[in-house]
């Protein structure tokens, strides 16, 4: 998954700190120990949208959907135009066998930034939703 490089929106010398941390663990695939690093900044900075998505990234990879698709949304709540915030959102939602509700994520996405990454998982989910389809008619 291509994550965009985004400077935290954060102030504080030891929160920037502490953001950059949690980021290596999660680009470690260590999501809780980064969501336990995260949690002050979370409470310092609660509507970063940097903070936000981190969070959102670390929740995804521990499997802790609600709380991802809550901080992907939150992201795009102030901004609409964060195509990857919605390519996030469509990925969660497809765990969550939203598939609908992933389409309609991810076709925003790839219409907003047409990259291979989210071309490739706008046609999975089409395509999970055709096989639906298919089993259900006769």
């Amino acid at each position: 998954m291509t994550v965009p490089d985004r400077p935290p929106d954060v102030a504080e010398p030891d929160v920037v700190e502490q953001f950059r941390r949690a980021e290596s663990l999660v680009s470690g695939g260590r999501p809780l120990e980064a969501l336990r690093e995260l949690a002050p900044v979370l409470d310092a900075e609660p509507d970063a949208p940097s903070v936000q998505l981190l969070a959102g990234r670390a929740y995804l990879q521990s499997a802790q959907l609600d709380r991802a698709e809550q901080a992907f949304r939150r992201v795009l709540e102030h901004h609409p135009s964060d195509h990857y915030a919605r390519f996030a959102l469509g990925r969660t939602l497809q765990r969550q066998s939203r598939l609908a509700e992933a389409r309609a994520q991810l076709a925003m996405a790839a219409a907003m930034n047409p990259t291979a990454d989210y071309q490739e998982a706008l046609n999975e989910v089409l395509m999970r939703i055709a096989a639906r389809e298919w089993r259900c008619e006769p």
